[in-house]
């Protein structure tokens, strides 16, 4: 598999971009705030005999140059993806985003209509209104042990100021992402995902701007480009019906929801994940 990992300039700043295998291309980005493109791991590896994936750190995060916090917001870092893709004189491409980076790329196709080929939203939400069954999912969650360290941990976002203070919050937050919290998984996902280099002053950024705030779901029938919304069942952060409100709201798309996945599908049912985003991806007329 070759691998390319560079800075390339947008314009007023430069993104880190980690490229894996050759083919029709897919800008991935990460979820978070705050995380970067270590977040895949090598979970979307075996998509790189056909496809190549680049996986970017998105505006001011991990190796990405920083930026001023004034530009930092959903819509800033959507019209970073056309730039980026540009930039790198892509012509044709995908995009594919999973949590925080499924806000940017959903944002992405409502702005910026047509640009990408075919856009794949991997647990995201179309508007910040669903996001209100958190404090009830979190108020509901077992064991309770666990639920006192989620609590603690989203209430440390606001506040964070260190590498290790977010790679700490996450840690601490991984029970509530997993379907189930005491998922064996949950060990190994941290082993390869090791490497990141978090960025304490986006998280703390949006945290205390309500995570960018996105709003698109009136906007939605403006998609033209093919849609694929994966959703887990069990997701307790980005829940289901949001999922299932993008499917109804964008015209040309489909829906996969995971029956035993929280918010981590690509880590909970990797198979079922793998094959609908390759079939989707096989789908696209390019």
């Amino acid at each position: 598999m070759t691998e390319h990992a560079h800075l390339v300039d947008i314009g007023d700043t430069r993104l880190f971009v980690n490229e894996r295998g050759q083919g029709f291309p897919i800008i991935v980005l990460h979820g978070g705030p705050g995380l970067d493109h270590h977040e895949f791991g090598d979970y979307l590896d075996s998509l790189c005999d056909q496809y190549r994936l680049i996986l970017v750190d998105e505006r001011s995060q991990g190796q990405s140059d920083p930026a001023p916090l004034e530009t930092l917001s959903l819509e800033v870092m959507a019209h970073d993806v056309s730039k980026l893709a540009s930039a790198l004189k892509l012509g044709s491409y995908a995009v594919l985003g999973h949590s925080y980076g499924a806000f940017i790329a959903l944002q992405h196709a409502v702005d910026f209509p047509g640009a990408a080929t075919g856009t794949i939203i991997s647990n995201g939400l179309p508007s910040a209104k669903y996001l209100e069954h958190v404090a009830e999912n979190l108020a509901n969650f077992e064991p309770l042990e666990l639920r006192a360290q989620v609590t603690d941990s989203w209430a440390r976002e606001k506040t964070a100021h260190t590498q290790a203070d977010v790679e700490c919050i996450m840690n601490d937050q991984w029970a509530f992402q997993f379907g189930n919290p005491r998922d064996p998984r949950i060990l190994e996902y941290i082993q390869r995902t090791s490497g990141s280099v978090f960025a304490p002053n986006v998280l703390r950024h949006f945290a205390n701007q309500e995570y960018g705030g996105i709003e698109v779901e009136a906007q939605l029938s403006s998609v033209t480009q093919p849609v694929l919304v994966i959703a887990g069942r069990l997701d307790r952060t980005c829940v289901v019906e949001g999922s299932e409100a993008m499917a109804a709201g964008i015209p040309n798309s489909s829906l996969v929801v995971l029956e035993n996945s929280g918010h981590m599908t690509f880590v909970e049912e990797p198979e079922a994940y793998l094959s609908a985003v390759r079939g989707f991806l096989d789908g696209l007329k390019r």
